[in-house]
């Protein structure tokens, strides 16, 4: 399999080293369009394949994307990251130039490749990359659920005060601080709801530290995480790549699902070798479908903004 990384910064670098680390790409290419940028961080991951026992082979390029031919996948991790007070939302007006150019680049030279796009506004340039490009619904994958997701566990597992890997719990919605809909009424440690074991007030609390998570890391770093953007991409690409037929979180093309149309948001996906399989309906109470449908008018007012 080939991958291609748009974007050699913090988060695309991360992808690409996730990726590898994981060992299921035979190459991986890294692109920036700052001279020398991609190039000199494939080097230094490739300087770490003998420490870290991985065989995939990681190059760069400077906005050459021939380099990228006949990607199966390609991670949209371009534009710029989100400062301190800035909200996703604000990034639209630069980043949405970036993100059609990108898509259109990466088709020209792998039409049959499967996009995933993690530049913020998520939601937004998830729709944005299917406008653009035309391409069917099962070939462009928003990122954010699966990182709101590992935050919401993150969070569960602090409150409870136990391993992660006992923790089953998702975000759906928009990847947004206001549009996440962590689903708290269905988290599970164990197969044992978390209301068995948390308060209403704690699991409150989870919920809100969960929805400005990324803010929280943006305070604290200056710019925007990377570590676990990283990690979340590189898991819905070895999905791909496995065919593994995973349920993720992603934002994806809704035509009618959930009550939704003609609007990119995060709910629970099937993936395999062919993007997105299945788009699941899970039951929602009447509280989660109002959250789910106020979330979905935040994302579709600020798609409005690309006609702006």
């Amino acid at each position: 399999m080939k991958v291609t990384v748009v974007g050699a910064g913090a988060v695309g670098a991360s992808c690409a080293e996730y990726i590898a680390i994981k060992d299921f790409a035979d190459e991986i290419v890294l692109v920036d369009i700052k001279e020398g940028v991609a190039e000199g961080k494939a080097m230094d991951l490739m300087q770490t394949a003998s420490l870290n026992g991985f065989d995939s082979t990681i190059t760069g390029s400077t906005n050459d994307y021939s380099k990228t031919a006949g990607s199966d996948v390609a991670v949209i991790t371009s534009g710029i990251p989100r400062k301190p007070g800035m909200t996703r939302e604000e990034l639209i007006g630069i980043n949405a130039g970036i993100v059609k150019t990108v898509a259109e680049n990466l088709i020209k030279y792998s039409p049959n490749v499967i996009l995933i796009v993690v530049s913020n506004p998520m939601d937004t340039m998830a729709y944005l990359a299917h406008k653009a490009t035309g391409l069917p619904k099962n070939r462009i994958i928003g990122m954010g659920g699966a990182l709101d997701s590992a935050r919401f566990k993150f969070r569960l597992a602090e409150a409870l005060d136990c391993p992660q890997s006992d923790i089953s719990a998702m975000v759906i919605g928009g990847h947004s601080d206001t549009g996440m809909v962590p689903l708290i009424e269905k988290a599970v440690r164990n197969s044992a709801l978390v209301s068995e074991f948390l308060s209403a007030e704690k699991m409150a609390e989870v919920v809100e530290a969960t929805k400005v998570g990324g803010a929280t890391l943006t305070k604290l770093l200056g710019t925007s995480a990377w570590y676990a953007p990283g990690a979340a991409v590189s898991e819905l690409v070895r999905a791909i790549a496995l065919d593994s037929k995973k349920m993720f979180p992603c934002s994806a093309l809704l035509e009618g699902e959930y009550g939704l149309n003609d609007i990119s948001i995060g709910v629970p996906c099937v993936l395999g070798k062919n993007g997105i399989e299945k788009i699941v309906e899970v039951s929602l109470s009447d509280t989660e479908k109002e959250k789910l449908a106020t979330s979905a008018e935040g994302v579709k007012k600020t798609n409005a903004l690309l006609q702006a």
